[in-house]
């Protein structure tokens, strides 16, 4: 598929993504319950995750109990387009900032490696193929992180039956929904 179809089919995919996506207020705690029952982190990792944005999935359940099970949690700082995330250090309280697109992150802290990823989905197959929201964010981090445990979230309706894919993007291994967890 050439570069130009490629664009055109995540962009399509992606539009239908944003479609079936649809805000459900139970589906956090029923993530949070899926992952800590079939993939908990081993203890003391270090969580990477993010701060749920529009009708995303929502991981506040998830981290709220990582966080009282004694992990370090830390959410994304999203930088200039092109570069990795990195992680700033979060807990219950911490003053948030607004960053770009609608992200959210802590105001302050210094930089933290996470060992354990939370990655938001818009789409995703049963191959472990994924879609975002096309910055590539998330495949430059995980190009650099190649250690991290990375765990996708989102809805079971943002399945898909194939993502269009690409050369630099990367794979999960395990992708969790409010019903499930989906080995790929």
């Amino acid at each position: 598929m050439d570069e130009a179809s490629l664009l055109a089919a995540k962009a399509e995919a992606r539009r239908l993504a944003l479609a079936a996506r649809e805000a459900r207020p139970e589906a956090g705690a029923m993530l949070r319950d899926v992952i800590l029952r079939e993939a908990p982190p081993p203890p003391g990792a270090i969580i990477g995750g993010f701060w749920p944005m529009g009708s995303e999935i929502d991981t506040r359940p998830l981290l709220d109990a990582l966080h009282a099970r004694g992990h370090t949690i830390a959410l994304p700082v999203t930088p200039p387009r092109g570069q990795p995330l990195f992680f700033r250090p979060w807990s219950p309280g911490t003053p948030m900032a607004r960053g770009p697109m609608g992200t959210q992150h802590p105001a302050e802290g210094g930089p933290v490696t996470p060992a354990w990823l939370i990655i938001p989905l818009l789409a995703f197959d049963r191959t472990g193929a994924r879609l975002g929201y096309g910055g590539g964010y998330y495949d430059r981090t995980l190009a650099l992180l190649g250690d991290a445990t990375a765990i996708g979230v989102a809805y079971a309706a943002q399945e898909i039956p194939r993502v269009p894919t690409g050369p630099h993007d990367i794979r999960l291994p395990i992708i969790a929904t409010e019903q499930g967890l989906i080995r790929a």
